[in-house]
Formats: structure tokens, sequence, C-alpha cells
């Protein structure tokens, strides 16, 4: 056996590597450099060996089981690869003693943290309570001073003030090192923590701060909270918030987004993800926003679009809170029966000589004193025209006194004021006016109203009636008394601590003061500065006007005022309701305009194509006079619309383009000149730019104070439009005695003209055994071969017919005229 064997020859190679390389330099010089290059050998151990072979393996001697050894492995080889073993074995418990070093620091790091941090708050707590001392000891040193001044300047002087004055050096002396001590220490530079450093101050406020606006209290602890956690290492998610999200029909993303507070990319991206592409600001339906809503968790709650009204208080009174209020008296009758003037001679004012015409032509509200008891009269117009008016008026009314005139007995607006005031069901008094004529019947008053169930006092009946005279003031002492007696027996009462509610009676566009409405206030107290919603306007009250005309704070129960500070007109009749913000009243509003838009929009749509053909089918031969309107108040404009209405028949109408309220803009001329409509100014004007657009325009513009000439003057236009009737005047006849054919004429008849006159240009009928066959002109009129315009009766003439041969003898041709009358509405 060789030395040589089981072991492996050394060498060169097995130590480290050399060879040569070589280098390039400028200006063409090398250098070859020899090098060595080293190879690491790595042992890894078997991943599959368990300690019991491993502890086998250290026991076993240096050289190992020869029978275990890998081939070509001598035992110094064997021997090495050992050590390095055992040497990365060493490496690993040297790394975990090190990690677990490492993680025992960073818990003492922690722990040193956390008491710092501790510590910090409990200086922090000692430095507030520091300077709330020093605040007690500030106040209480004032307090002593203010009381030394107040000893000082009391005539008996007191020896104690000199010792205070003594001990104040010592204790200002004292405390400058408590405010040395309680000065904020300046940040480290560079370690801007965010916080606020001591007290603010006043002068700080002052100043503006350190530079601006600065965190709170509340922040800072919040953040402080949240250090504390993250150096304790317990970062916990913040817990989800469900929320009850209010889901109208239709809402906008972020507007939804807003709702659920959450971010608006975020269900952006939900909605996306949901196969719909939308921004946010575009509008989605509610089946869309309540999958949003509950894929992000929250509670769906469905409203309307009606529950904005809701915030509008209809709660009922309680009995207690009820008290007295005056009664409404609303003074109705036929035109010209002295209602104003009755008013008049109450108030002692003349109401009568501010009217166009003498007629009443608004609606008036006014109080009057009546001993202790206040009573509210609305003057209402009598004229045929002013329907709705008298309904509003009876609608808000306690009491209604009709007025009727002893000459004139009961007339139709008569009967109306009675309807209205049956169906607004409140009592009735009677006031038979104008007893001081010398035609006057009282009784025939009385019994003209039994034919419309109103039974007087003096018939055995339940309805007061009092005799009157505007003119001498008879009996006006009696009807006050009448009323007052009517108010006391139906217990008036309102609750004047809540928010108002009222009815406008009128509303007008004045030039000066916007937008005014005349409101009756029924419930509640009305204030200046109430945010108000009136049918389809809102607004804030910026100051209310009595039927005097003084300026009011407040209006209560059965006061009418004028209001100012509403955004538009509102119509009157419609209900005023205070309520508490200006977005719900905005709100409210736009829901009624957005609702009203919608019935305008639905009753021109809700038609079938047949129903639309066949209602131009209709229309195809009725001319329509189109007329624009503009008036001072909305009755009177609502009125004049409802007359207009009443005008034409199956062949002329009128039609109504637009009314409003207010003076005649430019607006309107171009409305008018783009319709060929003229524009009727019910106690209003033009402008100056109106004037000129509608003189260079050509478009006509009447004014007029009195409602009868508006009407008359539109019912005379209109009847302008209808065709002329044609009446027929029989003039004579003529029987044929022998038919002629004449070459190049035709058949030409004999005829003897037995009654009135036959003319050329006439039209002619033919009569055969008294049935017409045939109407239509002649061609030719003869007489013995002349040609003649007319032939008197008794006399033999020659006819031919235009464009008709079939003439026989014995047949009669009656001769007549056509002439155009013209029609009247």
């Amino acid at each position: 056996m060789s030395e040589n064997d089981g072991k492996k020859t050394l060498g060169v190679r097995s130590g480290p590597r050399s060879g040569q390389v070589k280098q390039s330099f400028s200006h063409g010089r090398t250098k070859n450099v020899v090098v060595e290059t080293k190879r690491k050998r790595v042992v890894m151990p078997k991943p599959a060996a368990s300690k019991a072979e491993a502890g086998s393996k250290s026991a076993a001697p240096a050289g190992g089981d020869p029978k275990k050894r890998p081939a070509g492995i001598s035992d110094a080889e064997l021997e090495r690869r050992m050590k390095a073993l055992a040497a990365a074995k060493a490496r690993e418990t040297e790394e975990a003693e090190k990690r677990a070093a490492e993680e025992q620091a960073r818990a003492e790091e922690r722990e040193r943290r956390r008491a710092e941090q501790e510590e910090k708050e409990r200086e922090e707590r000692e430095r507030e309570e520091a300077l709330k001392a020093k605040a007690e000891e500030d106040a209480r040193r004032l307090q002593e001073e203010a009381d030394a001044k107040a000893r000082a300047n009391a005539p008996a002087p007191d020896p104690s003030e000199a010792e205070a004055r003594a001990a104040k050096p010592q204790k200002q002396t004292q405390k400058a090192p408590e405010r040395e001590r309680d000065k904020p220490s300046k940040p480290a530079k560079g370690g801007d923590d965010k916080r606020r450093s001591g007290k603010l101050t006043v002068n700080q406020a002052l100043r503006g701060g350190e530079g601006g606006r600065q965190r709170s209290m509340a922040s800072m602890k919040r953040q402080q909270e949240r250090a504390r956690k993250k150096a304790m290492g317990q970062t916990q998610d913040r817990e989800k918030v469900t929320r009850d999200v209010q889901l109208p029909e239709a809402i906008t993303v972020s507007e939804l987004a807003n709702r659920m507070t959450e971010k608006v990319a975020d269900v952006v991206k939900a909605l996306m993800q949901n196969g719909i592409m939308a921004t946010q600001t575009q509008t989605i339906d509610a089946d869309t926003a309540e999958l949003i809503i509950e894929e992000f968790g929250h509670r769906v709650v469905r409203v309307s679009d009606s529950d904005v009204e809701q915030v509008i208080d209809q709660v009922d009174d309680k009995p207690e809170d009820m008290e007295p209020r005056a009664p409404i008296i609303t003074v109705m009758g036929h035109v010209d029966h002295g209602k104003t003037s009755v008013l008049d001679a109450i108030r002692n004012a003349r109401v009568v000589a501010g009217e166009a015409g003498g007629i009443t032509q608004h609606i008036g509200a006014y109080q009057v004193q009546q001993g202790d008891a206040t009573l509210t009269f609305l003057d209402t117009p009598g004229h045929a025209a002013f329907t709705s008016m008298r309904a509003r008026g009876a609608q808000v009314t306690d009491i209604v006194v009709l007025v009727v005139a002893a000459d004139d007995s009961v007339m139709p607006q008569t009967v109306e004021a009675i309807n209205h005031a049956k169906a607004a069901g409140v009592p009735m008094i009677v006031a038979i006016n104008k007893i001081d004529k010398p035609a006057a019947d009282p009784d025939k008053v009385r019994t003209g109203l039994l034919q419309h169930e109103v039974i007087v006092e003096k018939l055995s009946g339940d309805v007061q009636d009092v005799e009157v005279s505007a003119i001498s003031g008879q009996g006006l002492d009696e009807l006050l008394e009448a009323i007052a007696l009517q108010a006391e027996v139906l217990e008036l009462k309102a609750n004047p601590n809540r928010a108002a509610q009222g009815a406008v009676i009128e509303a007008q566009l004045d030039v000066g003061r916007g937008p005014v409405a005349t409101v009756l206030v029924q419930s509640g107290t009305l204030r200046r500065g109430d945010i108000f919603v009136v049918g389809e306007q809102w607004g804030k009250v910026r100051a209310m006007e009595n039927d005097q005309g003084e300026r009011v704070n407040e209006a209560g129960p059965s006061v009418p005022v004028e209001v100012l500070g509403l955004n538009g007109t509102p119509e009157a009749g419609d209900v005023l309701n205070v309520v508490e913000t200006e977005a719900q009243a905005r709100e409210i509003a736009e829901y009624r305009q957005q609702q009203a838009k919608d019935k305008r929009a639905a009753a021109g749509a809700a038609t079938t194509l047949e129903a639309m053909m066949a209602q131009a089918k209709a229309d195809e031969n009725v001319a329509e006079l189109p007329i624009l309107v503009k008036a001072d108040v909305q009755g009177s404009a609502e009125a004049i619309v409802q007359a207009m209405e009443k005008i034409g028949n199956d062949e002329v109408r009128v039609r109504v383009l637009h009314y409003g309220v207010g003076a005649i803009t430019e607006t309107d001329v171009g409305l008018a000149e783009a319709s060929g409509a003229p524009i009727m100014g019910f106690n209003v004007r033009a402008n100056a730019s109106a004037r000129n657009t509608a003189n260079q325009k050509g478009v006509e513009i009447r004014y007029y104070s009195v409602i009868y000439d508006l009407v008359d003057d539109v019912k005379a236009a209109a009847s302008g439009l209808l065709s002329a009737e044609v009446r027929e005047n029989f003039i004579g006849y003529a029987e044929i005695k022998e038919v002629f054919k004449v070459s190049k004429v035709g058949n030409v008849a004999g005829c003897l003209v037995t009654e009135g006159i036959a003319r050329r240009s006439a039209g002619v009928r033919l009569l055969r055994d008294n049935v017409v066959i045939h109407e239509g002109t002649l061609k030719t009129l003869k007489r013995f071969k002349d040609e003649v315009s007319e032939v008197q009766s008794g006399q033999e003439c020659g006819m031919a017919f235009e464009n008709y041969e079939d003439i026989r003898p014995g047949d009669v041709i009656e001769i007549f005229e056509r002439e155009e009358v013209e029609r009247n509405l």
C-alpha cells in the first residue's frame, strides 16, 4: 500500500489561483501584473439531519466512519468540513443572540419613550395648574388693589393699606421666578411638532398668534393619543360608522358622498365597478344610489320631494294658548251699491275718490276701532269681472256684510256674493244702503233676498239686517253693533305665540319697493326679519306697513299689513308660512315652482296624437285675437284674464299670451311684436325704453283705468275678426214661356218678369216644381236684341244661364242679391 492511498496529492492548484493581467497605458506603454484569485468554500449542512445524528457525528472520531464517508474525501478534508459546519452553527447562534438583544433594546426604547411621553404630559398638566394658580393669584391681587383703592377713597384711612403696599413688591419679586419658570421653552431647532407652546394670551390673540391659526387642544390630544398607540404597537383600524342616509328620488354623486361622509372618489369608483360612468356633478336615480349606499354599509331612508314642505308647522294649537282676536269682516255686494262708501263712512276716509270711475277694482284691508274692540274690514270689488277676488275675500273672512241698494234691490253680483258666503260657511249681515233716497224700498230688498234663502230678522229669520245711509251716516252705529254682537257670538280666538300663517289678499310690483303683498295674518305673529314662503315665492320681511301707511315691527292675528322683501310677486290667495331658515324657504319655493311647471307640462302633453289633430282641425277656422295684459296688482290681472276668456264664440276668441304685474317693459314689447298683439296696460305705464321700442316696431300700447273700457275695446276688436254675415234679398221672379236655341250662346229662355225686378248682376236660382235645381249667375239679359242691366215687372226678356243649358218652359227663375252685414259679439 503506498503512502498516497486514500489521500489527494497537494499541489499549487489547491491554493489561490494565480494569473497575469496585461495593463495598457497611454503612449503605448503596457505592464503585466500577476493576480491571485481566491475561491471561498461554503459548506451547507444537510437539512434532513436530526439532532441525534448531529450528536453522534460530534461524538464520532475526527476521521468519521469510513463506510459513510463520501468517496474521494480524505480525513483532513472531512475535518475541515466539520470545522466549517461548527463555525456556521456558531454564527447562527451569535446572530440569534444579537437579534434577541436588538429586540430587547427596542422594547426598552419603547418603554423609555412612553415614560418620556407620560413625563411630558405630567409636566404639561403641572404647567397648566401653575398657570391657573397664577391667574387666580393675579385675580386676587387685582381684587385686593380694587379694595385698597376703595379704602383709599374712603374718609377714614385703613392702616392695613400700607402693609398691602409693602407686601406688593415682595409678591412681585416672588412671582418673578414663577414667571420665568412658566415661560414656554423654545422648541428644538428643526423639531417642529406642530404643537402650541404655552397658553394663548390676549396679546397673542390680538397679534394673530405665531403666524396665524393654531391647533386646538382636542387636536393635540388626538395626535398624542395616536403617537402613544403607535409607540406601543397598538395600531388598530378605526371603527366604521353606519349612518342613516336620506335618499330623494334623484341625487348628485357629490351630494350622495356628502350624506354618506365618504370620499367622492370612492363613490365614483364604486359606481364604475357597477358599470356606471358618472362624474361627481351628474345625477343618479334612487335605485342606483341605494345600491351604492348599501355597498358602503349605510342604511337607506327613502324620502320624497314633497317632504320639504313638512318643515311648515301644521300643529294644532292648545286651548290654553288661544287668545281673543279681532273679527275679519268682508263687505260684498253688487257694483255701485255703495260698499266702499259705507266703509268710508265708518273709517271717515274717502277711498272712492281714489278709485278710477268711482268703482272698486282692488281688494282693500282696513282696521277700525269700535270702542275697545278692533274690527278688520275687507272691501271687495262688485264688478262681474272680479269673481275670484270676492271668492278670496269670503274664504278668509269671519263675517260677511252684504250691501244691497234700497233703490236697486237684488242684482246678479248680490246673488254671487250670497253664494260665496254660503260656500265659505260664514254668517251674513245685510246692510240695506241708500235708505235716504226717495225711491228706496227696503221691503223689496228683503223680499228679493227670500228667493235666495236669505231670511232676515224682520221676516222671522236669523240674518241680521240694518238700514244704513253712507251719505247721512244713518244706521252706521247699529251696523257696527250688529257686527260686534255677531263677533261675540263666534268667540274668535287665535294663538299669537307661534310661527305666523296668513293669506295674501293682494300682491303688486311696486317700482320703488319691489314686490309687495297685502297679507292678512290669520294665526301667529309676523315679525320683521322673519323668513317666509308664500306660494312659489319666498322672502324675508324687510318692512311692514299697516293700513294707515305706518311702519310696524310685528303683526298679530287678524292684522292686515303690506309686506316688503319678497323675491317675486306671489299669486293673490296664496298662503304665507314662516319657516326657520332661508335654505328651507328656498327649497320649498323651488319645489313648488317645479311642481307647477310639471303640472303645466303635463296639461299640455297629456293628450294623444289623434286628439291633437282633432283640436288643430277644430281650431283651423277659429280666429284668435292675441293680447298682452299688464296690471298694477295680481288680482286685477287675474280678473282681466278671466274676463278675456269669456269673450268670443265658435268663430273667434281672445288669447292672452302673457299677463303680469308691473310696468310695461321692453320684453313685453318684443313678445307683442313677435306675435302681432297689442299690449293692454291697466293702471300701469310703459317705461321710456319700452315706449321707444314700441314706436320703432309699431306695437300698439293701450292704457286703461276702468275695467269696463278694457273689456268693451277688446270685445270690439274681437268682433272685427268675425266674418260678415251674408244676407239674401229676393228682388224678383220670372217665368219661362219659351226656350230658344241660339248659336254661340246656347239655350236662351224667353221669360216674363212676374214680380219685382230682374238684374243682370244678381244671382239666380232655377226652380222646377218649386224645387231648386240650379243656382248661379246670368250670362246675358236681353230685351229685344239689346243687352240691358235690368228689366221691370210685367215686361218680357231673354235670359241665358252661365254654364247651364237644362231649362224648360214652365220653370221659374228666382232673382236675389247678397249683402254682407257686420256682426258683433
